[in-house]
């Protein structure tokens, strides 16, 4: 069964149920996004979802056009609004006030807690802890009571969602180079790629993923997948996969390919003549035949790589075609490895040692040519890293892969044990070339950037608040999404540049903004966001749109002006004296030229004497014209341009104005607030004071107790100390009633007529002298057995009671 994922041709009902409800003569009331009637209406369904244990990652999308989706969680439905970005005014998001409502046509029995649409906007992802779901927003429809009922197909029912197992999905994204291909990531350590247009429940492509530390034991976290990416538009990470770890390793699968996706014809050319010129010629022997099973590899997804010469063909783009080899499975690249700078960094590790807690988020993001790695940690701490090198393709030639093929010989799914290979471990030197390490079948290594802190409150976990999300407009910046708000991150360098360079330490510090705080006190508990999605346009506005728990819906501006240039002050060129006033950064709103006079020197030097000419004169009145035509072009045509120039930029000035009155009015309210807070502070400081004082007066109290100058226990004493513990749980007992039934025994034995009488037969029998000396004997031993015996029940009683005085004064010790 295939399903087809283009817009069909829609009949009139169809078309009926696709139009907008309002006429063609209406006229289209658009009003804010934020005030539109979807978000202002409260839902019930806040409180339930909010009990949950994971909080909703995402229920807002955007198709990158015109249209944004909200899933409504207390009506089981999803809105689709048409917007429209900066239009009529430039810093503005409105919306059309009449929405479409979209119904699954199946009851949905679990909490979607992320939506997200495919690259054509023709299919959205409805996830959740117990369900995957695919709802196809166009084709055959139906219409009830005003909504739209679209068809909701289920994805790998019985592989993550079977009451006979307990996997679940980490993570689910769409591919970037394919509209109907869906990556998932389970817990099971398996990375699963599903073709909705040829299976549902049976994935197409799958990768058991089996790392392997050499030298370490494996533990618990270090198998454990978090998140992955896929990777951008550059050389081979458009077919690679990243694979994130609980305990913050990087891994990477290269290269895995959806069947049927298309990618530009030059992306291939490059990867392809790269491969030819550095890898087939190489002297080494491992290169070559990294190199060549590339290039076959290339060769047979991509047909038309060998029938036609690279330079004379005409495709403007290439399919993908089903090829795995037979004999040879995908490696698991990694660990990455960190860039050693020298003996400064010894370590080599992937987690650094300011990182604390579990690795949660994972975000990939090309910065030009690029490839930055972001982490984020549950404690609240990004980690940013780059690729040093170049990523290629390795097969471990060991392993063979499960391929099932179709009635026609034709590849419809395979299977590969991807294994970390040991051999590929390696510490990178900063300072050597990394030309040795092409085509070897190294991993990248990472190239530490910066590690961010957030500053979130540590007795919060955010393990499962944490997400990260590129700008689409800026790709230098990141929004970092977490249970106290939105923070903006800026990489205001290019990776490598300031880090070989080394010439301003400062640029190479990431900027942190935070743009929504969600916690309105600091002993508040975090109300994490129920939507984000960044917008932009082709003007260079960008926004982001973020939806509370309360489903109230937050715009705001992002700024894109000199946003990468940070804020650098040079102490050592100039100081800010005491009178001095510091230069302030203020937007070019007219152009330079425009603001320096025209300099024009009417006085020509070869000119007559003015003053001996006449007005009515033929010299004077040709004179008079070529000064007039000098004053207009210069002087009436600068005129009209500065006007033109004050009346087009009036809107801006206005506007850079009232940013200026409201961070004004903004700066004057929180000095307020401090001079409202003030007094506070005074008396929590005061009270500190006293608290302090009187902890100190304590603890002259506890130093001149006996206990602090008794000298601590041997360690002799110590085991002969719990020698008697051990004696006094174990044998005391038992040594006491053995001693009290001896002494009953002898008691009884003592006050016997028949013992005295059987003594005296025994005198007058005349026992023979062996027989006396060994009873004799065998008593002696008995009172030396009796005698040692009481000096341990002594000795117990002496520790006993020493270890009860000890306890005492403890308890005296304590407040």
């Amino acid at each position: 069964m295939r399903f087809d994922f283009s817009i069909p041709e829609v009949d009139t009902d169809d078309r009926q149920a696709l139009t907008p409800t309002t006429t063609p003569k209406e006229e289209v009331e658009w009003v804010p996004l934020q005030n539109h009637r979807i978000f202002t209406t409260g839902s019930s369904g806040v409180a339930r979802l909010s009990t949950s244990r994971t909080p909703p990652a995402n229920l807002i999308a955007w198709d990158g056009a015109s249209r944004l989706y909200f899933w409504d969680s207390d009506k089981q439905c999803l809105h689709r609004l048409s917007i429209r970005l900066g239009d009529p005014d430039p810093t503005s998001v409105v919306a059309s006030s009449s929405s479409k409502v979209l119904q699954p046509d199946i009851q949905l029995h679990f909490v979607v807690n992320k939506i997200s649409i495919n690259g054509n906007g023709s299919a959205l992802l409805l996830a959740g802890s117990d369900g995957l779901f695919i709802m196809h927003l166009y084709g055959r429809t139906s219409t009830k009571d005003n909504t739209i009922i679209c068809r909701t197909i289920s994805i790998g029912s019985k592989i993550y969602f079977d009451n006979n197992n307990f996997i679940r999905a980490s993570q689910v994204s769409w591919h970037p180079y394919s509209d109907t291909h869906l990556g998932v990531l389970s817990s099971d350590s398996v990375f699963r790629l599903f073709d909705l247009s040829s299976g549902l429940e049976q994935p197409e492509q799958e990768y058991y993923l089996q790392p392997v530390q050499p030298g370490k034991c494996c533990s618990a976290a270090s198998t454990c997948p978090v998140a992955f990416s896929f990777g951008g538009e550059h050389l081979w990470d458009r077919f690679s996969v990243f694979i994130l770890f609980s305990d913050g390793s990087i891994y990477i699968l290269c290269p895995v390919v959806p069947f049927g996706s298309i990618y530009r014809w030059e992306a291939i050319g490059e990867i392809y003549n790269d491969a030819q010129a550095f890898g087939l010629k190489s002297s080494n022997s491992r290169a070559v035949s990294n190199s060549s099973l590339a290039i076959a590899w290339l060769e047979t997804t991509f047909p038309e790589l060998s029938h036609q010469e690279m330079e004379g063909c005409n495709f403007p783009a290439l399919k993908a075609h089903p090829y795995a080899p037979f004999d040879a499975s995908l490696t698991l690249q990694g660990p990455l490895r960190k860039v050693c700078h020298g003996e400064e960094e010894e370590d080599s590790g992937v987690r650094g040692a300011v990182c604390e807690g579990h690795a949660v988020g994972f975000l990939y993001n090309s910065i030009s040519k690029d490839s930055v790695l972001v982490t984020a940690w549950s404690s609240g701490q990004l980690q940013i890293d780059a690729l040093a090198d170049e990523i290629q393709p390795v097969w471990n030639l060991d392993n063979r892969p499960r391929i099932s093929v179709d009635s026609h010989d034709h590849i419809i799914g395979l299977a590969m044990i991807c294994e970390s290979n040991p051999e590929e471990f390696s510490i990178v030197k900063f300072d050597q070339p990394l030309d040795h390490t092409v085509w070897l079948g190294h991993p990248p290594p990472l190239l530490r950037l910066a590690v961010v802190d957030l500053a979130l409150p540590r007795k919060v976990d955010y393990g499962s608040l944490l997400s990260l999300f590129a700008d689409p407009l800026i790709p230098e910046r990141i929004y970092c999404v977490h249970g106290g708000g939105i923070d903006s991150i800026v990489l205001h360098f290019l990776p490598f540049t300031s880090q070989i360079n080394g010439k301003d330490e400062s640029m190479g510090v990431p900027s942190v903004h935070p743009v929504l705080n969600t916690c309105l006190e600091e002993s508040s508990s975090p109300s994490p966001l129920w939507g984000f999605v960044a917008l932009a346009d082709s003007f260079g506005y960008s926004w982001i749109v973020a939806v509370t728990l309360s489903q109230e819906c937050i715009v705001l501006e992002m700024k894109s002006w000199n946003v990468l240039l940070p804020l650098h002050v040079d102490v050592g060129k100039k100081q800010i004296g005491s009178e001095e006033i510091p230069e302030v950064d203020t937007p070019d709103i007219i152009s330079k030229e425009l603001l320096s006079i025209p300099k024009v020197d009417f006085v020509p030097q070869a000119s007559p004497n003015l003053r001996s000419m006449t007005a009515d004169s033929i010299e004077g009145r040709s004179t008079l014209h070529r000064y007039f035509k000098l004053f207009h072009e210069n002087y009436v045509e600068y005129a009209h341009k500065v006007f033109f120039e004050l009346k087009h930029h009036s809107a801006q000035l206005k506007r850079i104005i009232d940013d200026q009155h409201s961070r004004l009015h903004e700066a004057q309210q929180r000095l307020m607030n401090v001079e409202e807070k003030q007094p506070k502070l005074d008396d929590r400081v005061n009270h500190a004071v006293q608290v302090h004082r009187f902890l100190e007066e304590r603890l002259l109290r506890l130093r001149n107790l006996p206990g602090p100058h008794k000298k601590s226990l041997s360690r002799a004493e110590r085991q002969f100390k719990t020698e008697l513990e051990n004696l006094q749980d174990l044998e005391l007992e038992a040594l006491r009633s053995s001693i009290k039934a001896l002494n009953t025994r002898l008691k009884r034995y003592a006050q016997s007529p028949q013992g005295s009488a059987s003594i005296m037969p025994t005198r007058k029998a005349h026992v023979p002298d062996s027989q006396v000396s060994h009873l004799r004997s065998l008593v002696e031993k008995l009172s030396l057995v009796n005698t040692d015996n009481s000096k341990k029940v002594k000795l117990v009683e002496s520790a006993l009671r020493s270890q009860e005085s000890g306890k005492r004064y403890d308890m005296h010790l304590q407040p």
